[in-house]
Formats: C-alpha cells, structure tokens, sequence
C-alpha cells in the first residue's frame, strides 16, 4: 500500500543515498507542510537502507520515552530494554551511540521538543561529543514548518549542527499525474491538477473512476469528508490566531493581490497586513511576485496563494460554505463553481507551462518569469542576458483560431515594446488547447498535446 502512495521524490530519495553513502556524520532537517508526503519518502528511503524509525507523539516526555523504548527494543530485539525503558533522554542517545551506523530517523520531532523542553540540549551534547564523532546518520523530521524553522536558527541548542536541510515541497504537474489512470486526457489532468495541487494525500483522495463532479460532490463538499476540513485544520495547527489569517487569505484568492487592496478589503493595518503576509510566505502558503524585470524590492510585487488546493478552498468554499451547510452542494456546484471554474484553471494553466518552459532543455539559458505593469502584463516573459534574447508568450486555455492567433500575436509584439530591451532578439510563443495552422516568423504556436 506504500507503494501506491509514493510517486517519484527521485530526487530527494537519490540525495539521502547519496549522503548516507558518503560514510560522514549527517544530521539531516527534513521539513514541510503537513500532507506532503515526508513520512512516505522516509520510509521508501528505510526500505533501501534497513534504519530505525522512530515517530514522536503529542504525548507527555515520560509515554514519548516508553513508546521509543519500546520501539528501540523491537528493532533491536532487546528483551532487558523490553522491561526497562529508558526515563531520560541521555539513555536513549547513549544507547544508539553504540549501535553500528545506520540510519535512524525521528518523524515528528517537534511533539518530542514540546514535550521534553530539555530535548534539544541533551542532543546537542551527544551529538557535538559523541554522535558526530562515530559516523551517525540522523534524520529529524517535522510538519511544523515554524517550529523546524527554529530548530534552523540561531536561538536553537542544534544551530550549526545541521550538515543539510531538505524542504519537501508540493509535486508540480508532472509529477502529480503520477497519480491519475494512464488513460486520463491531458485536460482533465489540468483540471484535477488545478483542483487538489500537488500534495499526495489530497491527489489520493478522489475516486478517478468517477467524473470531476462526482468527485466534486462526494469527496470534497460534504462536511465530514477530510479535504472539506484539511484547511481549516492546517492552519489551526499552524497559527494560533488563524481567523485573521483566513481573512488575509481569502482577500487575497478574491483577487486582492497587492498590499493597498489587501488593506482596503480586509480593513487591516498596514503594519498587520504585513506582519501577516510575512508569516503565510514563510509558511509556504503564498509567494510575492514580482516581473522578471524587476529587482526583489519593486513596489510591482503582488502576493498568490501559492497552494492550488488552498487557492480553490478560498476560492469557492470558504465564502459558500452555507450552501454545505444547507445540504445543497450541487446547487454550489451549479451556481457559484462551474460557471468560474474555466477561468479559475486558466490561471493554474499559466503555472503549469512556466513549470514545463522552466525545466524544458530548449530555454535552459532563460530566467523566465512573467511581466505587468498598470495596463499590460504578459504571461511568460524569459530573459537570456548573454546571449541577448528574450521569448515573449501568451497562454490560452481555449481553443484558437487563426484570427485570434493573428490578434494575440500583434498585441505580444505591443506589450514587447513596452517591457524595452532593445538589441534582444525576440522569440513569440502561444500556448492553447488546439489551434488552426498558423504560419509566422520567429512565432511559434504549442499545442496543449505537447505540453
């Protein structure tokens, strides 16, 4: 079953082989948020290389203590541990200190901080005199993403100590197909895409034997169903004062983008607004933009929610959630989600081709990003500074003809005018469904087939 629930993570999975290969002392941080997939990868990882798994609790330091005990002792086949659990943590550091290298991995180290304030000390000790000395390999892991945080920084007893950091992040588009049957088209794959995003648990969670409005109605807008409350949740496990963060979120999926609009519809402080902003980036949750052409400080910066399951929940459920409570989500469906849906997956469209020109060979050279000022914007926007080129695009989640290929084509060549640059080559692009044969110079037009 662990299997089915693992795609890809190559990457990540390859990198802790490649580190434990090396024979050297690893004290490995492994964050994100929660549903992301950690524990899987962890646990692929333990199927390759025989380690010990330990998982922390939300329990008190003297049942976290006997549960690893008695975990340790089943690994181990240690009857005389069996019948005397370790009561301090300097026995448990001892005792796998002199155990032959392996990997050993505690899931959920922040239930084992907040439970034992001394923890991170006594780690720090072993770790600095022992541990480190004797080839340990060691993987903390947390859904916390502000607690590991910490641990990261300079306040922390482990501060230094780290040799590296993984942030596992939600799948891209690719990937996340992993998960839909190989005879799903291309567009429905979009849609679901744009739907649940890239978290694996969210992705397991639709039937796709049925169609997108079955699994509307029957997984996702029903009160004790887990997707319906997974916002709600996560964020009350993250935040302590979550309502003005719900506020700030769902301003931002109506549309409010830049700090000004945020502050007008919320009718928060600037200095609130902020301060909230600052934490939703540093969970993850939402990225401030800026055009390519831009430096990190340009007042052009707007903030997007950056979870297309969150993005939708705000979007469609968060505002409507009477009509669940009503018991009439098929109204919901009817009048508030399908007649936006097209519009709402046109912008995750956007998202998956940056992703699909960002890792494409072709543009390996271009920092491709996207443009706007107070009139214009352009959706894809790649800068090849040495080679002095640059690739202007639009993106249609349509069908076009030849008229509105000639149109789109006129205003890409306005808006390139607009963004300066001049003595770079120029290179059109058009994203859509399908289109008609439409023949241009230095203009080429990708089918949704190839994307």
């Amino acid at each position: 079953m662990a299997d089915e629930k693992f795609k890809n993570r190559n990457k990540e999975i390859g990198l802790l082989e490649e580190l434990y290969n090396k024979k050297e002392s690893k004290l490995i941080i492994i964050y994100g948020r929660r549903r992301v997939g950690k524990t899987e990868l962890l646990k692929q990882f333990l199927k390759r290389q025989k380690g010990l798994y330990l998982l922390a609790r939300q329990e008190s330091e003297k049942e976290q203590l006997r549960k690893m005990s008695e975990n340790i002792a089943e690994y181990f086949d240690d009857n005389v541990l069996a019948k005397n659990p370790f009561v301090r943590w300097d026995g448990v550091f001892t005792y796998l200190s002199e155990k032959p290298r392996m990997p050993i991995i505690i899931d959920e180290f922040p239930y084992l901080v907040q439970s034992s304030k001394g923890i991170l000390g006594v780690f720090q000790d072993y770790w600095d005199n022992n541990l480190s000395k004797k080839g340990a390999f060691i993987v903390l892991c947390g859904s916390s993403i502000q607690m590991m945080e910490k641990l990261l920084g300079k306040k922390s007893p482990i501060y230094g100590r780290r040799t590296e950091q993984i942030l596992l992040t939600p799948l891209k588009f690719k990937d996340a197909c992993l998960f839909f049957p190989d005879s799903m088209k291309t567009k429905e794959e979009v849609y679901y895409y744009s739907i649940l995003g890239g978290m694996p648990a969210y992705l397991l969670e639709f039937d796709y034997k049925k169609s997108l409005l079955e699994n509307l109605l029957e997984n996702l807008l029903k009160k004790n169903k887990f997707l319906y409350q997974e916002v709600l949740f996560s964020l009350r496990e993250e935040l302590k004062e979550p309502r003005n963060y719900f506020t700030i979120l769902y301003s931002i999926a109506k549309g409010n983008t830049k700090l000004g609009n945020i502050m007008n519809d919320t009718g928060f402080e600037k200095s609130f607004v902020n301060k909230y902003l600052s934490v939703l980036v540093d969970l993850h949750l939402i990225e401030r933009k800026i055009p390519i052409t831009e430096k990190r400080k340009s007042r052009k910066g707007i903030y997007v929610i950056k979870d297309n399951f969150f993005k939708f929940w705000f979007r469609f459920i968060f505002e409507n959630q009477e009509y669940i409570e009503q018991d009439k989500q098929e109204l919901l469906v009817k009048e508030r989600i399908m007649p936006e849906l097209n519009t709402y997956v046109g912008r995750i469209f956007e998202n998956i081709v940056l992703q699909k020109l960002n890792s494409s060979e072709r543009y390996k050279d271009y920092l491709i990003g996207q443009w706007w000022d107070n009139k214009d914007d352009i959706d894809i926007l790649g800068l090849d500074k040495i080679n002095k080129k640059i690739i202007i695009g639009e993106i249609k989640f349509k069908e076009l003809t030849n008229s509105q290929i000639s149109d789109i084509s006129k205003e890409l060549e306005r808006k390139a005018e607009k963004v300066g640059l001049n003595g770079f080559s120029k290179e059109y692009l058009i994203f859509c469904l399908r289109h008609e044969h439409f023949k241009k110079e230095n203009l080429s037009i990708i089918d949704f087939k190839d994307i």
